[in-house]
């Protein structure tokens, strides 16, 4: 068995906990569908920032340019951004998966003020932690990106590749989009870029980026155990952190059923 096998092996468990969270159930209408989306944005937001730190470690972004590590890393991290930050939309209009999913929440009427806050602090020069509780955002939702930010932190590429792709990646099951599929009349044209956007998700983060990752993870971990160690962890408590993401949503959408 190959590290990056052992490195599965020992995640399958709390990944299969995740991809049958209650939460994508829990979702019957599209009141909770917009609660969903209020914080599962800012995952979508600091999945960019785990790239572009990758991208800052892995590639020359600087001048004078000068070669950096591995030029397979190069290649597959680049072809990562490419794809994340200028996609297409269901029209062939260039943008980020990120822009893609605050669209789609305008479309379906979902409140993106929190995450708008939060990047509108960042701009003005406020540090994530302050910009962050200035959002009203849920303590959960606020956890799960402090949590990401000091996987950044530990300036380690390793492991920041292992939580991209492992904590990340694929991790919103094809039954989720079934059920939104499902859905007719006025709430299908309200959600059609939130489909086009899960469409997309599955077909590049979870297929073609999804291997890159793998690929990267492997080239950085190479033939070292701490690193593939370090990198378990790392996968390990990323699940973890996004189960917590998810029991928090999960807790909001249940109280919305009792109102």
């Amino acid at each position: 068995m190959t590290p990056i096998q052992q490195l599965q092996q020992k995640i399958a468990p709390i990944r299969e906990e995740l991809v049958h969270h209650p939460i994508y159930k829990s979702v019957q209408t599209i009141e909770q569908l917009r609660v969903f989306t209020e914080n599962h944005v800012f995952a979508v937001w600091d999945f960019m920032s785990l790239l572009k730190d990758l991208q800052q470690s892995l590639t020359c972004v600087k001048v004078p340019w000068m070669p950096v590590g591995s030029a397979n890393t190069r290649y597959l991290i680049n072809e990562i951004v490419i794809g994340e930050e200028s996609d297409v939309d269901e029209n062939g209009f260039r943008m980020s998966h990120f822009e893609l999913y605050l669209a789609a929440m305008l479309q379906m009427g979902a409140d993106s003020r929190a995450i708008k806050a939060l990047i509108q602090g960042l701009q003005e020069g406020k540090t994530l932690v302050n910009a962050l509780s200035e959002t009203g955002a849920v303590a959960g939702t606020q956890e799960f990106v402090r949590q990401t930010f000091a996987f950044i932190a530990t300036q380690k590429p390793h492991v920041v590749a292992s939580v991209f792709t492992f904590g990340r990646e694929d991790l919103i099951p094809d039954m989720f989009l079934a059920f939104i599929n499902e859905w007719n009349g006025e709430d299908s044209v309200r959600l059609a870029k939130f489909k086009y956007y899960l469409e997309r998700h599955i077909e590049v983060d979870g297929d073609h980026h999804s291997h890159l990752a793998m690929q990267m993870v492997e080239e950085l971990c190479g033939t070292d155990p701490q690193k593939w160690e370090e990198a378990t962890e790392s996968a390990i408590a990323a699940l973890k952190s996004r189960i917590a993401l998810w029991d928090a949503v999960y807790d909001q959408i249940l109280a919305l059923q009792l109102v």
